[in-house]
């Protein structure tokens, strides 16, 4: 029995000893892993990331390309730091900073890279490297910062920075890591496929200090990175940078397009800042800063912004009429039992001269006309139904609707229409007398300048439009830009209705409200406009295309808070005709233009303070140092003033009386 167990104990100790060895032969010989882990000890995975795309104007000219800088990361589980205040010093930054960054990238990963400091520059990089083998766990990339020469079009060309946690999450296909750069506004996000490239990845041997000895395997198993694809553009930075000067100590946008094409000429929201200061390491506080401005320079007016469009739309107004038969180029109106006032013209006006001369009661009459299809049949029924037939004509005028411009964040602006009126004043409760005021341009309407700018392109093409759109070409000038930038769309008005309004437009210029914005030699047909603002002073607007035969420039102004669309718009607009077409301008025009100052008007009174304190002789100089400067515009008086919150279509505007007065 005992001799039986002695046997058992033997058998189990036996077992074990093959199990042991089993497993031993299992690990050195059929499992690779602990050689691999080994290897991995002295090959490095390195991933390349691929210089953005550059973006130039129409002539070549950059506006945006790469500087190259160093980024830093870091592996928490792998960091060795033998004095951290040492450290802080030779990276510059406060202890705090130090502790406040590590612990984030702690609770992301303690076995992954992740970035620790960003856009070091060549001479920051190059004084902390010899010092970094002294750090385990740190280690360099190669990246680029993206840099703007020309300091123009902030807005349009938007800015890229550090991905979001919510978009890494997002991504239907991986591509992006945590401290990633990705386009984030402008022409930056709408092309970011185009711009970032593809990315490569390289295997070198390092040895156990981390130090690189040489690719491994010669590159056999590396991919190179693939530079993303330029940007053409069809701005014309000349012209742009002139618009800029122009609309200095203002608010507000311009907006000029190619007929022919559809290419933006140039984009300027004002006021402005410089594109480099979202472009650097210090992107959160030069963010905030921007954000906390009064005049927010971050808003896109050209497209983000909604105005009534004024007297401008008077213009639209007409080619419908023609169009639908309720009027033609010779029909005059009088002025009796129209509760909107006239300007003050002679007797008798047709078609051409009504544009001239802004008639008020004339448009009155035509849209009236319009909704009771050329009778007088003054009730809801019959003012529902012109009213959708009218809806259907403006709104292919790209109104009311996103045109589709290749930047993010367009907004739709208002075109009402029965469900509209329905809704906010109540079913058969409404008819033309209470929204009469759109027939001037005014009451629910709203419009962004590009919509205007591309209504100047329609009617100096007569009766059709490219979607206004910035860029031209994708790796090559005029290649590969996408299709729908190339269709030609027709807004449904006959080719021989535009001729009187034309003839409209050119008197307005030589005889008519804008007329001291007349250029010698070149024929420019506009139509000026009063944006009523019940939040201050009217909005000064003004679009005009030239020459009138073979226009090569279609252009929208909008100036806040500076009146009738001739005092400020329809100079800006004029200069930047002339300057694109002749090279020149009329300097004393420009020199008024530029001396004209409307920031202060374009704030509430209520925000002023009621007693400004003012500087002692003796510290004026210290004053003028405290002053707060802005891109584009002085501030008022020493004094950072809150904005006037700009009218957009989440307003909900109070319906207007028919006795509203457009000036222009």
């Amino acid at each position: 029995m005992i001799e039986s167990r002695k046997y058992i104990i033997i058998g189990v100790f036996c077992l074990v000893g093959l199990v042991y060895l089993a497993r031993l032969f299992y690990l050195q010989i059929l499992d690779d892993t602990y050689s691999l882990g080994a290897r991995n000890n002295s090959i490095k995975r390195i991933i390349e990331i691929p210089h953005r795309g550059q973006i130039y104007d129409r002539n070549g000219q950059l506006l945006v390309y790469n500087t190259p800088v160093y980024d830093l990361y870091v592996t928490p589980k792998k960091v060795r730091i033998p004095d951290t205040l040492a450290f802080c010093r030779l990276v510059g930054l406060e202890r705090t900073e130090f502790d406040s960054i590590m612990t984030e990238i702690k609770a992301y990963s303690s076995v992954k890279p992740s970035l620790f400091l960003r856009q070091l520059s060549k001479e920051d990089f190059a004084r902390i490297q010899d010092a970094l083998v002294d750090y385990q766990g740190f280690e360099h990339v190669t990246s680029s910062m993206r840099t703007y020469p020309a300091r123009t079009m902030a807005n349009a060309l938007g800015y890229v920075s550090e991905i979001t946690k919510k978009q890494l999450e997002d991504q239907e296909t991986p591509y992006y890591r945590q401290g990633d750069y990705i386009g984030k506004s402008g022409l930056e996000k709408f092309y970011e496929e185009e711009l970032r490239g593809h990315r490569g990845i390289k295997f070198v041997m390092q040895n156990v200090r981390g130090v690189i000895k040489g690719s491994w395997k010669n590159g056999a198993f590396d991919s190179i990175a693939v530079a993303g694809k330029s940007l053409y553009t069809g701005i014309d930075l000349t012209i742009q940078q002139y618009a800029d000067t122009l609309m200095q100590n203002k608010v507000g946008s311009v907006v000029a397009i190619e007929p022919s094409t559809g290419q933006i000429l140039c984009m300027v929201s004002a006021p402005s800042y410089d594109p480099n200061s979202l472009s650097s390491r210090f992107f959160s506080k030069s963010y905030k800063k921007l954000a906390a401005n009064p005049y927010k320079p971050l808003f896109n007016r050209p497209i983000q912004a909604s105005y009534r469009p004024g007297s401008t739309f008077k213009l639209i107004q007409s080619l419908v009429g023609l169009q639908e038969g309720v009027i033609n180029q010779y029909s005059t109106f009088s002025h009796a039992g129209v509760p909107m006032k006239c300007h003050g013209h002679p007797a008798g006006i047709h078609l051409s001269g009504a544009v001239q001369y802004s008639c008020n009661p004339y448009f009155y009459r035509v849209f009236q006309r319009i909704l009771y299809n050329n009778t007088e049949r003054n009730t809801f029924t019959a003012s529902a139904v012109g009213l959708e037939r009218w809806h259907n004509r403006v709104s292919k005028f790209g109104i009311g609707q996103k045109l589709g411009i290749d930047l993010p964040s367009e907004l739709r602006g208002t075109l009402p229409d029965v469900a509209y009126y329905d809704k906010r004043i109540g079913k058969k409760r409404w008819k033309f007398s209470t929204i009469a005021s759109i027939s001037i341009g005014e009451g629910e309407l709203l419009i962004s300048p590009l919509k205007m700018a591309n209504v100047a392109a329609i009617i100096a093409n007569r009766g059709y439009f490219y979607t206004p759109h910035i860029v031209s070409g994708i790796g090559e000038p005029g290649k590969n830009m996408h299709e729908e930038y190339q269709v030609k769309h027709d807004v449904g008005i006959n080719s021989n209705h535009f001729a009187p309004v034309i003839d409209g437009m050119q008197m307005v210029v030589e005889r008519g409200t804008a007329r001291r914005s007349f250029i010698p030699d070149i024929v420019m047909c506009g139509k000026t406009g009063t944006s009523q603002n019940r939040h201050g002073a009217d909005h000064s607007v003004f679009i005009a295309f030239a020459p009138r035969n073979d226009p090569k420039i279609a252009i929208a102004v909008f100036v806040e808070n500076a009146g009738d669309g001739g005092a400020a718009a329809a100079p800006v607009a004029s200069l930047i005709i002339e300057k694109y077409l002749k090279g020149h301008v009329n300097k004393s025009l420009e020199t008024r233009v530029k001396a004209q100052n409307f920031l202060a008007g374009a704030l509430p009174k209520s925000n002023y303070p009621k007693k400004p304190v003012q500087p002692k002789p003796d510290s004026a100089k210290k004053a003028a140092e405290r002053k707060p400067m802005l891109v584009g515009g002085s501030a008022n008086a020493g004094q950072p003033i809150p904005v006037r919150p700009v009218t957009n279509t989440s307003e909900k505007p109070s319906v207007p009386q028919p006795t509203s007065l457009n000036r222009n």
